[in-house]
């Protein structure tokens, strides 16, 4: 008998060559580690919002099934995928939300956007994902790394495994990346960039 994440490999694999059936038996073995991961970014969200996660999980998973690139290489693989569709859907609602409270709330916003990001975040969420795409212009593995720890939830082991690196080297990229980003964050808001 295949062990779960064996499984998941199988069940990946099986789908990014078209069996549409894998994905069936796929959700309910990744379901709660996604669920896990979004909870994880919805953390720091006020509180009475018990969809949060999964209107987040739903919508990420809208972009990975839309997606015409389905060949992951296992499981960690697939979360990490996982992890930055459900930023982009983080960055996306945080851009609506942030853009409304900048025009004063003439836009409209549904209540389920509203449900995920804050509009006390959102400008946090918004200017997170710029110093991150500034550091991947700098140094695409050092903000991989942080998107994967953070927006991912997975370990260092994990990453080493999918950025083909020592854990040393995530570590120590971990660390110089969150100093960049505490220190870019600071002058943005210093400057009101």
């Amino acid at each position: 008998m295949p062990s779960a994440r064996s499984e998941v490999t199988q069940l990946l694999v099986a789908w990014g060559n078209g069996d549409e059936a894998a994905l069936d038996r796929l959700m309910p073995l990744v379901y709660e580690e996604l669920r896990r991961r979004a909870r994880h970014y919805m953390s720091g969200q006020p509180a009475g919002h018990t969809l949060q996660p999964t209107a987040l999980i739903h919508e990420a998973f809208l972009k990975l099934v839309g997606s015409p690139e389905r060949h992951w290489q296992n499981r960690t693989h697939f979360l990490a995928v996982a992890a930055q569709a459900m930023r982009q859907v983080l960055v996306d609602y945080a851009r609506a939300v942030h853009c409304a409270k900048r025009r004063g709330g003439l836009d409209r916003i549904d209540l389920d956007d509203a449900a995920i990001v804050s509009p006390e975040r959102a400008g946090e969420f918004v200017a997170l994902d710029d110093a991150l795409s500034t550091l991947a212009q700098m140094d695409a593995r050092k903000a991989r790394v942080i998107e994967l720890r953070y927006f991912g939830g997975l370990n260092v082991e994990e990453v080493a495994e999918l950025l083909d690196t020592s854990p040393a080297t995530v570590m120590r990229d971990w660390q110089f990346a969150k100093s960049w980003l505490r220190r870019e964050l600071t002058r943005r808001e210093r400057h009101d960039i």
